[in-house]
């Protein structure tokens, strides 16, 4: 008789890992149903572990899991723009939404959750995690622009593009990620520039910048 294969050691996993593993079943539920349609059984059996686990790790219950899943994926989010003042700036533009588009990329679901939960979850909290991820690709932006005191067109300018790209991220997701990730980062960058462009016909403040993205192209 040959002999059995040996069965794989069990291995407890550490709070950190518990924690994540039930973060990442939360994400992909919420990613695709509204909160109150989730409910902790349905994030235990995805996880494969119990109800009463679950709660042992969020004993708020479904509210305080959803806003740690939100606040997971947000936190990842963010890093996307800590790109190094290296380069022209739409190179590093460029960098910024490789490193976004991967995300968006290898995390539909969580990347789905996280903007869903600016508009479905009806709580100031959640709506805080989704701004939090929008001031700061904002603020990274305007960084990058060299400007400290931006006038409320480019403002609005800046903002409208990170709204544009949230938008087109999630239609990008929907069409099977067509066109590739490099021709997307490619037009995103053309979108911020014509964007700006537009706005430099109204606002000096832009227009000087605008002029500063040519000479530095």
């Amino acid at each position: 008789m040959s002999p059995q294969a040996p069965t794989p050691a069990y291995r407890r996993l550490s709070v950190e890992e518990r924690r994540g593993q039930l973060l990442d079943a939360a994400l992909a539920l919420f990613a695709h149903r509204a909160p109150e349609e989730v409910s902790l059984d349905d994030v235990a059996e995805r996880a494969g572990v119990s109800r009463p686990l679950v709660y042992r790790y969020f004993p708020g219950g479904k509210q305080q899991l959803y806003e740690a899943a939100l606040r997971s994926a947000a936190d990842e989010l963010r890093h996307c723009f800590d790109e190094p003042r290296e380069g022209p700036l739409l190179v590093r533009l460029a960098r910024a939404l490789d490193r976004y588009l991967a995300f968006v990329d290898q995390h539909g679901t969580g990347f789905s959750a996280l903007l869903r939960g600016g508009g479905v979850a009806a709580t100031s909290r959640t709506t805080a995690i989704v701004d939090g991820v929008r001031r700061t690709a904002a603020e990274h932006i305007l960084s990058h622009l060299q400007v400290t005191r931006p006038g409320p067109r480019l403002r609005m300018t800046v903002r409208m593009w990170i709204t544009a790209v949230e938008a087109a991220s999630l239609i990008w997701l929907d069409e099977g990620k067509q066109p590739p990730a490099d021709e997307m980062r490619d037009w995103l960058v053309e979108q911020f520039a014509a964007a700006l462009a537009v706005t430099a016909r109204r606002d000096p403040q832009s227009a000087a910048l605008a002029k500063a993205l040519a000479a530095d192209a």
